[in-house]
């Protein structure tokens, strides 16, 4: 099967006056479509920097970051941002939902962008899959940790975006709702069949992905293996 991302000989340094951090070194690997993986490692190892790279978000000092055949190196901003507009879903730690909108409307925000039609039916319908249809009207304050982060589920999959990147998806929940959240997360990305990309320190959460990058000092220490 075709690879969806493909990273080759990957590094970053962030450069501040004549000091220089050299956050990721020489990382590759790559990721099929449909398939799931997890980059874990230490706090400080150059995870999330590397999942921003994957993501366009960032750009690479030195290798090639190439994103559905599309090689991110070679395109300015506007282009970066119409790439992760067409392929991308993202789930963060601190879910980033928009506070002023109710939970509906945080689901509605990326298919409106893509000048989507019946987009309400179509935020209603994944509030359901979330189980949060009847909390459509409440806006994040007036949600759990849990519930937010259902509701960013829900608009991370509106778009049907190819490749999905979660950083930390469940490092601000309790275990119990962490487990609800990673069941919905792999059932809804099954049912998609969306590219998974986790950033995790949860081992446990690691595993049930299929392959596993392991990172440390801005280096892979291990090549993604089936777990």
């Amino acid at each position: 099967m075709a690879n969806i991302l493909q990273l080759d000989q990957v590094g970053k340094i962030y450069r501040s006056g004549s000091r220089s951090l050299n956050v990721l070194d020489n990382v590759s690997f790559a990721v099929e479509k449909g398939a799931t993986l997890s980059i874990v490692g230490p706090s400080g190892s150059g995870k999330t920097t590397l999942l921003g790279l994957c993501a366009g978000l960032d750009r690479a000092t030195s290798g090639s970051v190439a994103l559905n055949g599309i090689r991110l190196n070679d395109l300015n901003e506007d282009q970066l941002a119409d790439v992760r507009n067409r392929y991308v879903g993202f789930i963060f730690q601190n879910f980033q939902l928009m506070p002023t909108l109710t939970a509906l409307e945080n689901v509605m925000v990326p298919l409106e962008l893509r000048g989507e039609k019946n987009v309400k039916n179509r935020a209603m319908e994944l509030l359901e899959k979330v189980g949060l249809a009847e909390r459509h009207h409440h806006y994040p304050t007036q949600l759990s940790g849990g519930e937010q982060q259902r509701v960013a589920l829900a608009r991370a999959f509106s778009n049907q975006p190819q490749i999905l990147f979660a950083d930390e998806p469940t490092g601000n929940l309790d275990a119990e709702t962490s487990e609800k959240v990673e069941k919905l997360l792999f059932d809804l990305n099954r049912e998609a069949g969306t590219t998974l990309v986790v950033v995790t320190h949860n081992l446990e959460l690691a595993a049930k992905t299929q392959h596993i990058v392991r990172i440390k000092g801005g280096k892979i220490i291990n090549s993604p293996t089936e777990t």
